[in-house]
């Protein structure tokens, strides 16, 4: 194969000593392109229709570029130079191979800026099209109709909002906002760079909307965890008969997700079988997601089984799934199958086999498979397995080892890796570490409530009052509310959402009441507050009382009272179940014969019979 040195001759050494008959001699800093092409229109017309009917791949149009050099068509042709760089973006070659091509052309036209644009969005290095786009203006080159969707999607990958704004109102300016392909891409932007709201202003203000603007605006609201609005615009879509695709589909899905919403995403599962959209992958990679996080682990298996096409996005959605599922064995079991299958595991499907390795304790998995990535994928760590790896040692109560772990990083450790040291403090009652830790995200996210909450924990825990309500002090100072806790269940066609002492729901009497019968059962049982869970200096009887109005025992209560006997409980709440919940809880799933499954910010606990899958570790 010819190497890529040999198709830009002149900027070796031996082409500037002694020229070559492969390479022109620059007249004025430019080679005479258009005199070397008007003496032999045929070469460059038999070069450019080798390309449109023979460069099929790669290696090929490297062949058919070699050809034109050879006979004497100059690197710097405006005709040759288009079509090359049109057939490398549609094979989606190097952009580094398109980039040297586009360098030798003096003066490209608005299709060749367009293409090189283009090609950057679908590449891994997207800030680069804003860069050719910035030289084309200085070129002062006119856009046209094609110039801003690729442009828009390019800044969207990028996540740069600013420079999005910035684009948006030159299209403004420019007469080219009021097109469709602009307005959807607008959409797109919008949406994933967090601005839902935004991008919802642009597609209100969309004449005609098409799919792809509904599918842009579900998806910017169900990213951005606004699953209830995206489902309402998922609503309003169907009312407006705008038929669901796939990529609807994957929306829906994430949305459902969110809340937990089951029965509305087996509803969704049916219609996707029924308008033949199973055999979609990302739907179907969404779809196994989808029951992962309700809980449903057994049908995310199931989707995952009768796949007839797996992708590696399919395997490291179970594998993920079984993780936090609390089914680590079946997760890293799957993780080895999919290696004897010689299927290359990316980046992500390793943040999963250390997250399985971490949520069942598996030090010396973790650090196993940890080194495999390394040294047998090549993958070089990023932030997430650095975090995977600390979680690891602090979960396995080896605080001290994953603060000396942290110090060792070859990258500079972020927010979450230190709120994740002071997790594993406070489990493990790490005081001094913990204040570290501490000490680490004043500098890097003052006003997280949740870094207050942990250390407050502590001392509560040590009976430090006073640091107690220094702390709180300082919380208010700062501004810093703490958020409460949520737990939302789903019945029929709702998710109904309930917070610490809610009396706000229409069924408050009958819960509260069942609330108090379960309380007793519970002592019946033998059961005994954890009073250490209540963050405040106050008398034990109130204490018990606090704990017996939990968002999730609330939601619990309610689960009780609306389903027949042996239905299953499924509730998501936003924060961490405390110690007495967990317990409180397993025996719940004993006295009613009944099983609970709960997902917290930090795993699922699927409670049967007495016992949680997590085995009392989280």
């Amino acid at each position: 194969m010819p190497s890529e040195r040999r198709f830009f001759p002149e900027i070796t050494s031996s082409s500037h000593n002694s020229p070559s008959s492969n390479t022109l001699l620059p007249i004025n800093g430019l080679t005479t392109s258009a005199a070397v092409e008007s003496k032999k229109p045929y070469i460059l017309k038999k070069c450019i229709a080798l390309l449109h009917s023979c460069a099929s791949s790669i290696p090929k149009l490297k062949q058919v570029h070699a050809f034109s050099i050879r006979h004497g068509v100059p690197l710097s042709s405006v005709y040759m130079g288009k079509h090359l760089i049109f057939t490398l973006v549609s094979l989606s070659g190097p952009m580094q191979y398109a980039r040297k091509v586009f360098d030798q052309i003096p003066h490209p036209n608005i299709f060749t800026w367009d293409t090189m644009i283009r090609g950057y969005a679908d590449s891994e290095d997207p800030d680069s099209a804003l860069d050719i786009y910035r030289k084309m203006r200085g070129s002062s080159v006119q856009p046209d109709t094609h110039t801003y969707p690729f442009l828009l999607k390019a800044i969207a990958k990028s996540m740069v909002l600013r420079e999005g704004e910035k684009v948006h109102c030159a299209a403004l300016k420019y007469g080219f906002a009021s097109l469709m392909f602009v307005q959807n891409a607008l959409v797109h932007l919008y949406g994933a760079c967090g601005r839902a709201e935004s991008a919802l202003q642009v597609f209100e203000k969309m004449p005609r909307k098409d799919l792809v603007a509904w599918n842009s605006v579900i998806n910017g609201y169900a990213v951005n965890s606004m699953p209830n609005e995206a489902l309402s615009l998922y609503r309003k879509m169907c009312f407006d008969h705008v038929k669901p695709d796939g990529f609807t589909l994957v929306s829906l899905f994430t949305a459902c997700s969110e809340l937990g919403a089951l029965a509305l995403g087996r509803r969704a599962h049916v219609y996707m079988m029924k308008v033949g959209l199973d055999k979609n992958l990302h739907a179907a990679n969404a779809l196994i997601v989808f029951y992962a996080k309700c809980g449903n682990i057994m049908e995310a298996r199931k989707v995952f089984n009768e796949l007839e096409q797996r992708s590696i996005v399919s395997w490291t959605s179970l594998i993920v799934g079984l993780a936090v599922n609390g089914f680590g064995d079946e997760a890293l079991t799957l993780f080895k199958e999919m290696e004897m299958l010689r299927l290359v595991p990316t980046e992500i499907t390793f943040v999963g086999v250390l997250y399985a390795c971490s949520h069942c304790g598996m030090v010396d998995e973790g650090f196993s498979f940890f080194d495999k990535m390394m040294k047998v994928y090549r993958i070089v760590p990023k932030i997430e397995h650095y975090g995977c790896m600390v979680d690891l040692l602090g979960r396995g109560g080896l605080v001290q080892q994953a603060y000396d772990y942290i110090c060792k990083m070859p990258i500079q450790p972020n927010a979450v890796i230190w709120r994740t040291l002071l997790g594993s403090c406070s489990i493990n009652g790490n005081l001094a570490i913990a204040e570290i830790a501490r000490g680490e995200l004043k500098k890097l996210d003052p006003k997280h409530c949740g870094d207050y909450v942990l250390l407050s924990n502590l001392y509560a825990f040590e009976k430090r009052w006073s640091d107690v309500h220094t702390l709180r002090k300082a919380m208010l100072k700062e501004g810093v509310k703490k958020v409460p806790g949520q737990s939302l269940v789903e019945l029929g066609n709702r998710v109904h959402e309930f917070v610490m002492g809610d009396t706000s729901h229409a069924q408050t009497d009958a819960i509260y009441g069942m609330l108090s019968e379960m309380t007793r059962l519970l002592r019946l049982e033998g059961y005994a507050p954890h009073t250490s869970n209540v963050l405040a200096d106050i008398e034990e009887e109130e204490k018990e009382t606090a704990l017996s109005y939990h968002s999730e025992k609330i939601a619990i209560a309610f689960a009780l009272i609306n389903t027949p006997p042996g239905t299953s409980i499924r509730v998501v709440k936003n924060l961490r179940v405390c110690g007495d919940c967990h317990v409180a809880i397993k025996l719940f799933s004993k006295i009613f014969k009944r099983d609970i499954v709960i997902r917290d910010c930090s795993r699922f606990h699927h409670f049967r019979d007495g016992v949680c899958s997590c085995n009392d570790y989280w």
